[in-house]
């Protein structure tokens, strides 16, 4: 009979062999899409995807006003978005810690992290779109805003909470008020966990599709009129996707490539920004 320390190593083996095996397997198919999405994406990649309009079927052209509207819609979302999930933060981390209503407020900011995006499209189409009327760029940016907030909460509240209180408790004994130790100590110790949040709201709302068709739709002309349907990468991408056109297709490709590499970018200077909070 194989001993407890035998039987004890074939076990770790085994499910040694498994995990592995499921990473590779996980890893295989990530290298397969974004090989797959690199070969077509720079098939298509010039100077006048970023300097032209998008074309009409079986004419020349770019991704500037996509690309446009997306950075006017992204800016905007995290510039509503951004102050709210800080200061709901603050408040769960600092005033709030241990009130029911903080727990509440957690639990709901969790439900929003994980619903699903046309879930938040609909709401605000139902509250903005409606009531205006008409498609525009400021409902597109207020549903990525409701995106981001979530985010933001999340990892202000986690970020503060990593301080520790001694160094709350060090300003407090030196006659500070409440606020002061808030913005001088623990926002400056968190300061870096709290941008990297940032940057992953703005990673996370990119890509969106599905709440961007039921706000903003989609112009395939110039458009930075906020009260107007504006166009956006994303939706450009999926609607030259599913076009018959071969012209439309390698944009859709070029432009799935470029928001990938943002992503991986914000993705990238996140974790860079995160590493050296944590080393200080």
């Amino acid at each position: 009979m194989m001993s407890l320390y035998s039987r004890r190593v074939v076990r770790n083996k085994v499910w040694l062999s498994l995990s592995v095996g499921a990473a590779g397997f996980g890893l295989l198919w990530l290298v397969l899409i974004l090989s797959t999405l690199v070969w077509n994406g720079i098939a298509g990649l010039s100077l006048s995807v970023f300097t032209e309009m998008t074309p009409p079927p079986g004419s020349a052209g770019g991704l500037l006003n996509p690309i446009v509207g997306s950075l006017i819609m992204t800016l905007i979302a995290v510039a509503i978005g951004t102050p709210i999930g800080m200061l709901a933060g603050t408040y769960m981390a600092e005033y709030g810690r241990y009130d029911r209503i903080t727990y509440a407020i957690r639990i709901i900011n969790d439900i929003l992290l994980s619903a699903p995006s046309i879930i938040v499209g609909l709401f605000i189409y139902e509250i903005l779109v409606v009531t205006m009327g008409h498609f525009s760029g400021f409902a597109g940016a207020v549903s990525l805003a409701v995106i981001v907030i979530p985010v933001v909460v999340r990892t202000t509240e986690d970020m503060l909470l990593l301080v520790p209180n001694q160094m709350r408790e060090a300003a407090s004994a030196l006659g500070a008020p409440q606020w002061f130790v808030i913005s001088r100590v623990a926002y400056r110790g968190a300061q870096a966990g709290m941008v990297t949040g940032v940057l992953l709201a703005v990673a996370r709302i990119s890509g969106e599709t599905a709440p961007l068709l039921f706000t903003a739709l989609n112009n395939q002309f110039w458009g930075v009129n906020l009260n107007a349907p504006m166009p956006s990468l994303p939706v450009v991408i999926f609607q030259f996707a599913l076009s018959p056109y071969e012209d439309w297709q390698r944009l859709a490709w070029t432009g799935a490539l470029i928001i990938t590499v943002a992503v991986l970018s914000l993705s990238i200077l996140a974790r860079v920004l995160l590493s050296k909070g944590v080393e200080r």
